[in-house]
């Protein structure tokens, strides 16, 4: 079985890239720019401000762009000032944060383990994270930041025991990070479980709406951690691109041209496992977008680089777009956004591996 995420541009696709990368110089700087990527991360942030701007006037209460803008501007009615900046915007930037980290984190698992599997929610790091929140709900209680707390000792927790048993050697190969990361993330789904039987009925049941990843009911409170979050972690994932670029060319390749294999890996672990637990503790274990964000715009921007940025606004965009559909394809029932996930992840999946295996 071969599933790998992301393999070297080949001397046959290097020339029509060429035609899209030119040489920017600024005083003593200079950096090579990929045209295409740029394009397509401009559609990309086109189609998020579409969605959003959809989002913020769909639901009960319908509010029209130009309304929309209005509020935004300062220059809205009550109501509608009242319904977008109380209720529906806090729940889109919270969206926006957790699909963007999702997406980052996604790409940069499956460049570590060079396989497409190689994503948060099916190695164990989001159910580790998932493990620590429900932990919290059902024997401590406590409000959402003692819940985002343990969210992200839980998946540092979880990421370490992936990591340490995956090793071999004093190396870690992807794949037993990715057999390992499924063979922990069933032992820790199944204590979940256990944990839902041990409390009581509303710890429970709290705790099974947000096992089931919702948006509903997000606060400014945890849409600014997950903003944070976002904002201190991702440039230090971004610092990493062209390290994880080497070592998709394998471990000695990387060795040769200068790339400390395991510090990066282990970086890479930390700030990865890091951006995953706030989006967990901020909307609970959202399956399908870390997955899928990196696949999608890998054939849009072929580039050899580790697609991070593109693949955090792809995130956004899935998450958001999800969270519309849930909201609109159920008619009066709303669904939890992770129900609409997991759905769609499922069919992408046995796609992938279908094409794949």
């Amino acid at each position: 079985m071969s599933l790998r995420a992301a393999r070297p541009v080949s001397a046959r696709a290097g020339a029509p890239l060429r035609r899209w990368v030119r040489p920017v110089r600024l005083g003593r700087w200079s950096m090579l720019l990929n045209l295409r990527v740029l394009l397509v991360g401009l559609a990309l942030f086109l189609a998020v401000v579409v969605v959003s701007v959809a989002l913020l006037g769909f639901g009960s209460i319908n509010i029209p762009p130009g309304q929309i803008v209005d509020v935004l501007l300062g220059r809205g009615t009550g109501r509608n000032e009242l319904v977008i900046m109380s209720v529906r915007m806090p729940r889109l930037v919270t969206a926006l944060a957790v699909g963007a980290s999702l997406g980052a984190a996604g790409a940069v698992f499956q460049s570590v383990s060079r396989n497409v599997l190689g994503s948060p929610d099916i190695i164990g790091f989001s159910t580790g994270a998932a493990t620590g929140a429900v932990a919290q709900i059902i024997l401590f209680g406590g409000g959402p930041f003692e819940v985002a707390l343990a969210a992200i000792g839980g998946g540092l927790i979880a990421s370490m025991v992936v990591y340490g048993i995956s090793r071999r050697g004093g190396v870690s190969g992807g794949y037993r990070l990715i057999l390992t990361g499924i063979g922990v993330g069933a032992l820790l789904a199944a204590l979940n479980s256990y944990l839902l039987t041990r409390g009581g009925i509303d710890q429970a049941a709290s705790a099974n709406i947000w096992l089931s990843g919702s948006l509903v009911g997000r606060s400014w409170g945890q849409a600014g951690m997950t903003v944070l979050c976002l904002f201190v972690l991702f440039p230090f994932l971004a610092g990493l691109g062209r390290r994880l670029s080497l070592l998709e060319m394998g471990d000695d390749a990387a060795r040769q041209l200068g790339v400390r294999v395991e510090g990066t890996r282990v970086l890479t672990l930390i700030f990865g496992v890091g951006l995953t637990a706030a989006a967990v503790a901020a909307a609970g274990p959202i399956s399908f977008i870390a997955l899928a964000a990196p696949q999608l715009v890998r054939p849009m921007a072929k580039s050899a680089a580790v697609p991070i940025g593109l693949s955090a606004l792809m995130g956004a965009l899935l998450l958001c777009a999800a969270d519309l559909l849930s909201q609109w394809a159920f008619g009066a029932l709303v669904v939890p956004v992770g129900v609409v996930t997991g759905l769609i992840g499922g069919v992408y999946l046995i796609i992938l591996l279908a094409k794949r295996v």
